[in-house]
């Protein structure tokens, strides 16, 4: 959507006028019904009376057009500043700018990624010539008159307060620059030139009018490259049940081609841990962009968006990992979404999704009607046991309610065959009867082709971690969220510091990707970080807020002992004040599923340790075999 938009002219005027921030205020208003804070405002006075100087200097026709704040289709990101016409041979040209006030800027470890200060302190943000080339490509892939009509999409980067493009220009973020050049206070010369190379004459607001009003779909070369990636990843081999929920999905995805005007259709897919949930909805996500339809990957967690789309692209280049970003969604994104803005949203661990969203939870009605409302055909995979979150509210009686509300067809499947823990199910009922989650037979688990250990210490279960690692590289160690995240202010802090072991949460170096990175077998993991995704041998650390008397298999759960850190029940405190009985309840089931979730990770073995809170194991554990007699 097109907030301002105005001519070269035009526009030089409102910012000689000294009235440029108002208009786009007023426009922003009238168009997408936001009202904006103090600091945007005083932003765009700043850095659009900045960028007016070199568009002037550089002389590009006064009837080109430059539009401002730029919506991108079925996303809330906005482009800063366009500038479109036509080059010197013709070619419609559109120069991308992204706008930043930064002043100081430091380099991070982690792939497209800059520190700079922000909200009150130095944090990550992506550098600002990933986001100006990432919105081209968004652009390039999904707008049908850009890709159809081959308009070439100019992005780069102005970062006018800043001096030193050390840091910027540093070489781990060269594949961006090469994308995205990115400008600094004294380039202002360099920018003019940028500009005068691109835009030689004016469209009159043609170019950008045509692409707001393109059509919303993948690109062909998209589509191919997505399914060429797809046939080389071997772990995405789709298996009997697997095999048929797939096709099912499918089916129904195909006749939205045959049938434009068919009702909607949901589709519920239930599958406990390691039924392959994952796998086939990645299959299904590949498949619908093969098939020309508007599809997207949706989680509430970053995590498993995170890893899926490194498996997939496999050990592609930087630029091409990058590239498949907008089809990886997270469950907020669909607030402003219109109805049937795609033809297929497949949402994975639909367990986790929120009644709203935003940093504050406030944001939006309920993500199951907004993800359903969004979409044709939606595809929710769901483990009820696995929800471990209090704002959690996925459930297949609430989407069954919000799928009668918006008019859609239900459909429900199962996926029974687990393919994670050797494939022993037993092994799950094992887990389910030790949490006191539910009653079972499985008691036992000498017998199951599956290693699992209760272990006397922490340092007993790092070193079977670490054995276990040197055979395959995939072992980890995880633990409740009974320990405050220490790390995220002073990295040199240890989150877990027991006599003889310490060690720190995976949340501030390796984030959503800890599980894949080698180096991360030093951390512990968290449920945050590790729902939905699996490693061979998993190592947890049960702390205080989970109790079992192993002389009466009698559990019991105690949600003072969650960390202060722990999103995941914050405000139950409240909630216990007004309904006691039902807030036990929910905790109790909350912390379970937390534990059942970590005790599950493992594809060929567990091992456990319950400590108190200083790290101290629980003297009854130590004196337990296999299972209860």
């Amino acid at each position: 959507m097109l907030v301002y938009q105005n001519s070269v002219e035009g526009f030089l005027e409102d910012v000689d006028l000294n009235r440029i921030d108002t208009r786009v205020q007023e426009m922003v208003l009238q168009r997408l019904n936001m009202r904006v804070s103090d600091s945007e405002l005083r932003s765009w006075g700043n850095s659009l009376t900045r960028v007016a100087g070199p568009l002037r200097a550089a002389h590009v026709a006064m009837d080109a057009t430059v539009s401002i704040e730029c919506q991108l289709p079925m996303s809330s990101k906005r482009i800063d500043f366009i500038v479109s016409g036509f080059g010197a041979d013709d070619e419609p040209q559109v120069v991308i700018i992204e706008l930043k006030q930064w002043e100081e800027v430091k380099v991070t470890n982690r792939d497209g990624l800059v520190e700079t200060f922000l909200g009150g302190g130095m944090r990550a943000t992506s550098h600002p010539s990933y986001q100006a080339w990432s919105y081209a490509e968004y652009l390039a892939n999904f707008n049908s008159v850009v890709a159809d009509e081959a308009i070439q999409l100019q992005p780069c980067a102005y970062v006018h307060n800043c001096t030193d493009g050390t840091a910027l220009r540093d070489e781990r973020y060269q594949p961006y620059l090469e994308q995205a050049p990115v400008f600094l206070k004294q380039d202002t010369g360099v920018l003019k030139d940028f500009l005068r190379q691109f835009i030689a004459k004016g469209d009159q607001g043609e170019l950008m009018n045509r692409i707001d009003h393109g059509a919303i779909r993948p690109s062909k070369s998209l589509a191919d490259s997505i399914v060429g990636l797809l046939k080389k990843q071997r772990e995405f081999i789709l298996l009997d049940e697997q095999k048929v929920v797939f096709e099912t999905a499918l089916a129904g995805m195909r006749g939205l081609v045959a049938a434009p005007n068919a009702a909607k259709q949901v589709l519920i897919v239930r599958g406990g841990p390691g039924t392959g949930k994952s796998v086939v909805a990645i299959n299904l996500l590949v498949r619908a962009l093969e098939h020309g339809l508007n599809a997207a990957y949706v989680t509430k967690n970053a995590a498993p968006r995170d890893v899926y789309k490194e498996k997939l692209t496999g050990s592609a280049a930087t630029l091409t990992k990058a590239r498949y970003a907008s089809l990886f969604k997270g469950s907020g994104a669909f607030v402003t979404a219109q109805p049937d803005a795609f033809d297929a949203l497949i949402v994975d661990e639909a367990h986790r999704l929120n009644e709203k969203g935003g940093l504050y939870g406030n944001v939006g009605e309920n993500q199951i009607l907004e993800v359903i409302r969004a979409a044709r055909h939606t595809v929710f995979f769901l483990d009820e046991d696995q929800r471990v979150h209090i704002k959690d509210i996925g459930s297949e009686q609430a989407i069954r309610n919000w799928a009668r509300h918006q008019g859609a067809q239900v459909q429900v499947l199962d996926l029974p065959s687990q393919f994670r823990c050797n494939g022993e199910d037993g092994y799950l009922a094992f887990v389910d009867q030790f949490l006191g989650i539910r009653e079972s037979a499985n008691t036992r688990v000498e017998e199951l082709d599956y290693e699992f250990q209760i272990l006397d210490s922490p340092t007993a279960l790092e070193d079977w971690v670490l054995e276990k690692n040197a055979l395959t590289g995939k072992a980890r160690m995880v633990a409740g969220y009974c320990w405050d995240w220490k790390s995220k202010r002073d990295h040199t802090a240890f989150d877990f510091d027991f006599p003889g072991f310490q060690k720190q949460w995976n949340l501030t170096q390796d984030g959503n990707l800890w599980i894949m990175n080698p180096a991360s077998i030093d951390q512990i993991g968290c449920i945050h970080t590790c729902q939905g995704l699996e490693c061979d041998y998993i190592g947890v650390l049960i702390g205080p807020d989970l109790i079992r008397d192993f002389a009466t298999g009698q559990v019991t759960t105690n949600a003072n002992a969650r960390s202060k850190n722990d999103s995941s029940v914050k405000g139950w405190k409240k909630m216990a004040r007004e309904n006691p009985p039902a807030t036990r309840d929910l905790m109790d089931r909350l912390i379970k599923n937390t534990y059942r979730t970590l005790m599950t990770r493992g594809m060929k073995g567990c091992a456990i340790c319950f400590v108190d809170s200083a790290g101290h194991p629980v003297p009854a554990a130590v004196h337990y075999p296999q299972g209860p007699e």
